[in-house]
């Protein structure tokens, strides 16, 4: 059950982040590096946290034109991105240009299509989306992404019943993972860890309650026992 947990590696620099990943490596199955380190100490990031050992997913949220898309997809995936995220609201041929790069890196690299971002409620997608809810949006873009030939999804918990209805090969990531008594902070759709297993989850995110503990490496070993109890 360790192996399902993704830490999500947001802290300032590439140093700290593969400090933090080589200190919770054994008990966790693989690492996220997103828009705070990809944007700052830059993309080689996620070539220096996969050197230990573990699979990283470079949460680029890929959102552009499909030929922007393809190129950015093939070089992250060339950088050893085990999988490389974009926005599933680009479309299909967007989503399709993002597998076509990582095709082409010949890596073994993956494409997951972020649906609806765990930080939104019912009434923000309701503003961006008339008449639609949070559920009803995931199931259109998981739509899109398996048209589209991703190899899974990022989803709140609360939707993995949907994803699992639509598209139930798919690959199913959820962030907005919190253990019993945690914050939510900016997270609005939030789930435990093993309510988020049980519901399907594939893999779970974890970032705050791990990297934010006094003792990152206890904190990643108490979820995943708790996972596995």
């Amino acid at each position: 059950m360790s192996d399902r947990i993704l830490v999500a590696l947001d802290v300032p620099t590439a140093e700290e982040a593969v400090r933090l990943a080589r200190a919770v490596s054994p008990h966790v199955g693989g690492f996220k590096v997103g828009l705070g380190l990809l944007f700052g100490p830059g993309p080689a990031t996620v070539a220096a946290v996969a050197e230990v050992g573990k699979p990283v997913f470079a949460d680029a949220k890929l959102h552009d034109i499909p030929s922007q898309v393809e190129r950015a997809a093939q070089r992250l995936a060339a950088l050893g991105a085990r999988w490389i995220t974009a926005h599933a609201a680009g479309g299909v041929a967007m989503l399709e240009g993002a597998v076509a790069g990582t095709t082409a890196a010949a890596t073994g690299s993956g494409i997951l299509a972020v649906t609806v971002l765990t930080s939104l409620g019912d009434g923000d997608v309701e503003r961006v989306a008339p008449g639609s809810s949070p559920g009803k949006l995931t199931s259109r873009l998981t739509r899109s992404a398996d048209e589209a030939g991703c190899e899974g999804v990022i989803c709140s918990a609360r939707e993995l019943g949907v994803v699992s209805q639509v598209a139930p090969k798919l690959v199913k990531v959820t962030p907005g993972i919190r253990p019993s008594g945690t914050p939510a902070a900016d997270q609005e759709r939030t789930m435990t860890p093993a309510e988020a297993v049980a519901r399907g989850a594939d893999f779970l995110v974890i970032g705050r309650p791990i990297t934010g503990a006094d003792d990152p490496a206890a904190a990643a070993a108490a979820i995943a026992e708790a996972v596995e109890s």
